[in-house]
C-alpha cells in the first residue's frame, strides 16, 4: 500500500473489534474480506450488500497522506508514517564507507609463509618444503581429530585420515544416508572454504573465495557442483555509527552475493552475525561457506594417492581481472573434472590453498606413502605460490590424453599442466631437491604433537604369540531356523541400530529393548521385560556406547549391575547353560562383559582385583580411528567364518579400551586360545607400537573369549561395516562375526 489510510474504529462493530466482551475469534466458517470502495459508490455499495443479506460496515479511508491513523471515541489514538511500518518498527539504514584493498599488499602476489618465501628466493626449496608442513596452517592435526567418533551409524563414505597409514586428511564429509531397512546408494557431502588472511586482505575476495573453494572440495571429492546449496557462517567486528566499521560486512556479503549469482547457486541457510570485539581488540573478517551436495556412493573419489606411475597434474583455477574467478570457466573446469571422475579417469583429487602445492601433494602421498616425482621443467614457484581453489589430480597410467582431450572439449584445456609422476620411492624429488617421505612427516606431525599427541609412549616391541588353532569348535545341540539376538540398550547405548542391522543382515531376528531408569517402578518393568527377552533369545549382544555416561566410575559399571539382578542373571546362565546360547559384546559391551565375568570365566561372577580388565588409552584420551586387527584363534563360533591369521581393519572407537592383565592371566588366555584377536602392524605382527596397538593393550591384545569360545569380547566396531563405508581405508574390513553367530545355530 502505497497510500495512507485513516480507520475508525467506533465505526467497527464492536463484536469484531473485540470492545463488548465478544470473543475476537470468528468460526472458520464466518469469512471476512475488505473491499475498496469508489467514495462516490459508497452510498450504493451499502444498499446492495443490505439487500443481498450482507453485513457491509465503513470502517477506513485510504488517504493521499502516507501515513496509518487510528481513531477511537473521536480521538486520534495513533499517527505513524508508512516510511516507519516500511522498517518493521526499526530504523535500518546506514552509511557505509568501503575500504578497497591495497593492490600493494595483493594477497595473491605473495607466499603465505615469509620465511618460505625468503627459502624460495634463495633457492633453499627443501627447507621451504619442511616449513610449509610444519607451519599451524598446514601441519597435522590428527590427534584432534582423532578424539571424536568418525564411524558412528556405519555410514561414514570417508574416514578422517585415509590411506593404509591413515595419514591423508580429506577435505571434505561424505556420509550415506541412514535407512532402517534396506540400502541406500545416496550420500551427503559437505565442505567448507575460508581464508582468514585472504578476507583480511579483502573481504570481498575472501567471501567470493571461500563459496568457490567449497565447491571445489566437493568436486574433487566426485560431487556435481550444479546440485550445491551453500550455508553461511559471519563473524566480524562490532558495527558503531563510523561507516568504515561497515566495511568488512558489507564488502563479504557482497562477494558472497556476487558468486552466488555468477554460479547460480543459493544459499539456503545460515546463522546471524555475531560480534567480535572486545575493548580495542578485533576478530579477522569471517565469512564461512559451507558447501552441502547429494550424490551417489559410486561416484565418490578419495584423495590418496593410489597407484606408482601415475601422471600428476595440476588443474589452475580460472581467474579474471582483479583476481577474481573467471566464473564461466570455473564452471566449465568443475563440469570437465565431475565428467572424468565418473568415467574413472582421476583416481585422486585435492584441492590447493594459499600455502601451494606443497600441502596437496604431501598430504595426498603420506596415505600410502607413494612417492613424487616432479618435472624439472615445473616452475619452482608452484611450490609454494597461491593457488587458491585449484586442484591436484592422479590421472592412471594411459589416461592422459583421455583427460587432455576432454579437458579441450571443454575448452578449458590450457588450465590443466602435468607436473610429474608418483613413484614407488618413498621420497619427493624436484630437480636437485630430494626429500624423503619420513623427515616430510616428522615437519608435519611433529608441530602440534605436544599440544594433540598421538603417541604416549616409544615403546614399539613385537609381541610373539602366535596363532590358536582348535580342532573341536564348540558346536551347538539346539539348532535354530532363524535364531534371535537379544540387544539391550541402556541410557547412553548408541550402536543398537548398527548390531540390529548386522544381525538382520546376517538372517538373525534382533529384539532391542530400552532398560528404563526414571524410577524405581521402570527398572522393576524393565527387568521383567529383560529377563523375557533373554528367555526368547539365542544370543545376547551388548552393544557400543556410553552406557549411563560411563559413570558410577568408568565404563559399563551401570550395563553390569543391572545384568546382576537375579532374575536376569538366571535367564543369562540358561540361555548359555540350557539352551547352548551366545554371548557377544563390543566396546562399551565388552566392557560390560568384564565387568560381570562372562568374559573370560563364562558366567556372571564378582571381578577380583587379579582379573583382567578394561582401562584408560595409554594416550589418555578417546580415539577414533580403524583398528589393524588379526584372528589369532578360532575357538570362538563368532570367528568360524574368518580366516585364521586374517588380518582384518575395524573401526575403533573408545576410552577406556586397554586391556590389562597379570602375568599369570596372560599365559592362561593364550595357552587357552581365549584371546581370540589382536591389534597387529603393516605387516601382521601383533606389536605394543602405539601406532598400531592404538590403546596400548598388553599383549596387544583385543578380543578374548570364554574357555568354550561361545561368549566373545572385543573393543573395535565390528558392525561398523557397509557397502561404500569407510573407502578411504585399505584391507578387510568384515570378519564375518554376525554370519558366525547365525550360521552356529544352523
Amino acid at each position: 500500500m502505497a497510500d495512507g489510510l485513516t480507520i475508525d474504529l467506533d465505526k467497527v462493530p464492536k463484536k469484531y473489534a473485540g470492545l463488548d466482551g465478544t470473543e475476537l475469534a470468528i468460526s472458520e466458517s464466518q469469512e471476512r474480506m475488505a473491499v475498496v470502495v469508489d467514495p462516490k459508490d459508497v452510498d450504493a455499495f451499502l444498499n446492495y450488500a443490505a439487500e443481498e443479506n450482507l453485513e457491509a460496515v465503513e470502517v477506513a479511508t485510504v488517504t493521499k497522506q502516507p501515513r496509518l491513523v487510528l481513531f477511537w471515541r473521536g480521538k486520534e489514538v495513533v499517527n505513524l508514517s508508512r516510511a516507519f511500518l516500511d522498517t518493521n518498527g526499526a530504523h535500518q539504514e546506514t552509511t557505509v564507507y568501503v575500504e578497497c584493498p591495497k593492490k600493494e599488499d595483493n594477497y595473491f602476489n605473495h607466499f603465505a609463509i615469509k620465511e618460505v618465501e625468503e627459502d624460495f628466493l634463495k633457492g633453499d626449496y627443501k627447507s621451504g618444503w619442511l616449513k610449509t608442513l610444519s607451519d599451524l596452517n598446514v601441519c597435522s592435526q590428527k590427534g584432534l581429530v582423532e578424539m571424536f567418533d568418525g564411524s558412528i551409524g556405519a555410514s561414514s563414505v570417508y574416514m578422517p585420515f585415509g590411506g593404509k597409514y591413515q595419514l591423508t586428511e580429506t577435505q571434505s564429509m561424505v556420509a550415506k544416508l541412514p535407512v532402517l531397512k534396506g540400502k541406500c546408494d545416496a550420500v551427503t557431502m559437505m565442505s567448507y572454504g575460508y581464508d582468514p588472511y585472504l578476507t583480511s586482505w579483502s573481504p570481498y575476495h575472501g567471501a567470493i573465495f571461500a563459496v568457490t573453494e567449497s565447491m571445489s572440495r566437493i568436486v574433487a571429492a566426485g560431487g556435481d557442483y550444479k546440485k550445491i546449496r551453500f550455508t553461511f557462517q559471519e563473524y566480524f567486528r562490532r558495527m558503531s555509527e563510523d561507516p568504515k566499521r561497515w566495511s568488512q560486512p558489507f564488502a563479504a556479503l557482497l562477494g558472497a552475493y556476487e558468486a552466488q549469482m555468477k554460479y547460480g547457486l543459493p544459499s539456503i541457510g545460515g546463522k546471524d552475525s555475531m560480534s567480535g570485539t572486545f575493548n580495542d581488540i578485533d576478530v579477522p573478517p569471517t565469512l564461512v561457506s559451507f558447501a552441502v551436495d547429494v550424490a551417489k556412493e559410486d561416484d565418490i573419489i578419495t584423495p590418496e594417492f593410489k597407484n606408482t606411475d601415475s601422471d600428476i597434474c595440476v588443474v589452475k583455477l580460472p581467474l579474471g581481472r582483479y583476481e577474481i574467478p573467471d566464473y564461466k570457466n570455473v564452471m566449465k573446469v568443475y563440469d570437465a573434472l565431475h565428467t572424468l571422475i565418473l568415467k574413472k579417469m582421476i583416481c585422486s583429487a585435492y584441492v590447493m590453498d594459499s600455502y601451494g602445492l606443497v600441502p596437496a601433494l604431501s598430504k595426498m602421498a603420506f596415505g600410502n606413502k607413494i612417492g613424487v616425482r616432479l618435472d624439472s621443467k615445473m616452475p619452482a614457484k608452484y611450490l609454494f605460490a597461491n593457488q587458491l581453489g585449484g586442484f591436484v589430480i592422479e590421472v592412471p597410467k594411459g589416461k592422459l590424453g583421455a583427460v587432455e582431450k576432454e579437458m579441450n572439449s571443454c575448452k578449458v584445456g590450457d588450465f590443466l599442466i602435468r607436473i610429474g609422476n608418483t613413484m614407488e620411492e618413498t621420497a619427493f624429488v624436484y630437480g636437485d631437491l630430494r626429500l624423503e617421505m619420513d623427515e616430510a612427516l616428522t615437519s608435519w606431525t611433529s608441530t602440534l604433537e605436544k599440544v594433540f599427541p598421538t603417541r604416549s609412549h616409544e615403546d614399539t616391541s613385537l609381541v610373539n604369540t602366535g596363532l590358536y588353532e582348535e580342532k573341536s569348535v564348540y558346536v551347538c545341540k539346539n539348532k535354530v531356523a532363524k535364531p534371535k539376538v537379544f540387544i539391550p540398550v541402556f541410557p547412553g547405548t548408541n550402536c543398537e541400530y548398527d548390531s540390529a542391522k548386522a544381525f538382520e543382515t546376517a538372517g538373525a531376528e534382533p529384539i532391542v529393548r530400552v532398560f528404563k531408569n526414571q524410577n524405581a517402578s521402570d527398572i522393576r518393568d524393565s527387568v521383567e521385560v529383560f529377563a523375557k527377552a533373554i528367555d526368547d533369545a539365542q544370543m545376547i549382544m551388548f552393544p557400543g556406547g556410553f552406557s549411563a555416561g560411563d559413570e558410577p566410575e568408568g565404563s559399563a559399571k551401570f550395563f553390569a549391575t543391572a545384568f546382576r539382578n537375579e532374575k536376569m542373571k538366571e535367564a543369562v546362565w540358561k540361555l548359555l547353560n540350557e539352551r547352548d546360547g551366545l554371548c557377544l559384546g563390543i566396546c562399551n559391551g565388552f566392557q560390560a562383559l568384564i565387568k560381570l565375568g562372562l568374559v573370560p570365566f563364562g558366567e556372571i561372577r564378582t571381578q577380583t582385583a587379579e582379573s583382567p580388565t578394561l582401562t584408560y588409552n595409554t594416550i589418555g584420551r578417546h580415539i577414533s580411528k580403524m583398528a589393524h586387527t588379526k584372528v589369532v584363534s578360532n575357538k570362538s563360533p563368532w570367528l568360524s567364518n574368518a580366516e585364521l591369521g586374517g588380518i582384518y581393519d575395524v573401526p575403533a572407537s573408545h576410552g577406556e579400551g586397554r586391556f590389562v592383565a597379570n602375568d599369570t592371566w596372560l599365559k592362561e588366555l593364550f595357552e587357552n586360545g581365549q584371546v581370540g584377536t589382536q591389534y597387529v602392524d603393516e605387516l601382521g605382527r601383533p606389536t605394543m607400537d602405539e601406532e598400531w596397538n592404538i590403546n596400548g593393550s598388553f599383549m596387544a591384545i583385543e578380543g578374548i573369549t570364554s574357555k568354550d569360545g561361545r561368549v566373545f569380547g572385543k573393543m573395535c566396531h565390528s558392525e561398523r561395516i557397509g557397502d561404500s563405508v569407510a573407502i578411504n581405508i585399505y584391507g578387510n574390513q568384515d570378519m564375518h562375526i554376525f554370519e558366525s553367530g547365525v550360521a552356529y545355530f544352523k
